[in-house]
């Protein structure tokens, strides 16, 4: 906590990692830096997996699609699995319009051609297709939760950034240990942001996240402002390993006995689901910048 009778923040934290995830629902990129637009992290959820008749498809039917390892470069997206060559896709190029579901909203979207689909197809034993979110589409975040903010995203579950802190996972692990189960990586839970503690100031409880009001980022664009609108409640997906898309139920069991939320009917919760507030203009988002935070009172 800061020492100055001027300083509106009660918290002091840093961003300690940043991810990534190209296509919704398979492996998440780990990087040291990325663009805050204005649905989230530039490239985060720009792509999906859809069956025949458009509905999006997830970990919780197909767990291989954790194996799938997006690679982001300067001008192509390489998709990598097991048994599979890899797939090398444009960043600036799709191919036919389309109309897609993801949960109960219908958005437009761009096919990613034949070759892709084949792949996709191939590696999870079901007719598939790979498509790009329409950047002229706008998908908003529920007004029920963001209090009126109009929130964008693209192919995410709901809204453009998630955000966790390393404390949270500390403590999970000490509960997975406790029951005699290995640790867990931050992997399982997808978030975009992950708070670290600062060099200065009290250190980050387990679920600081979920009592804050604000978040605010320094940055070379100057600041950013987050607001934490949702818990994120959880699902099977959690259970499986990303290394090895195997599921066991000792993570969503140990949520169950712990962190079961009364804000969204009892479901085991882990991270918050945040919004920005104010400019839409680009960031740069980088691990290492500071947060300042306060508290939510009431």
């Amino acid at each position: 906590m800061s020492d100055s009778s001027n300083d509106p923040f009660d918290l002091a934290a840093v961003i300690s990692r940043l991810y990534v995830y190209p296509v919704k629902s398979c492996a998440g990129v780990r990087v040291q830096e990325a663009i805050l637009t204005e649905t989230g992290l530039e490239f985060d959820r720009a792509w999906m997996v859809v069956d025949a008749q458009g509905h999006f498809l997830t970990q919780r039917e197909f767990p291989r699609m954790a194996l799938i390892q997006p690679q982001l470069k300067a001008y192509e997206m390489v998709l990598r699995a097991p048994g599979m060559l890899a797939l090398h896709m444009a960043l600036d190029q799709v191919e036919a319009p389309a109309r897609v579901k993801v949960w109960d909203d219908e958005v437009s979207a761009y096919d990613m051609g034949a070759i892709a689909a084949q792949w996709f197809s191939d590696f999870l034993g079901t007719p598939a297709r790979l498509v790009r979110f329409d950047p002229e589409h706008r998908r908003i975040s529920s007004r029920q939760w963001t209090g009126g903010v109009e929130a964008l995203n693209q192919f995410s579950d709901g809204y453009p950034l998630l955000v966790i802190s390393e404390a949270s996972l500390d403590q999970l692990n000490a509960r997975l240990a406790a029951t005699g189960a290995a640790g867990v990586g931050m992997e399982r839970f997808r978030p975009n942001i992950v708070l670290g503690n600062a060099a200065h100031g009290s250190e980050l409880a387990p679920h600081d996240e979920d009592r804050l009001e604000l978040l605010q980022i320094a940055t070379a664009q100057g600041a950013v402002r987050l607001k934490p609108v949702k818990p994120c409640a959880r699902c099977p997906i959690p259970n499986i390993d990303p290394a090895t898309a195997l599921s066991s139920p000792e993570v969503g069991d140990t949520l169950q006995g712990y962190r079961q939320d009364p804000r969204v009917n009892g479901a085991p919760t882990f991270g918050m689901n945040v919004i920005r507030l104010g400019s839409t203009a680009d960031h740069l988002l980088q691990v290492g910048q500071a947060v300042d935070a306060s508290y939510r009172f009431g």
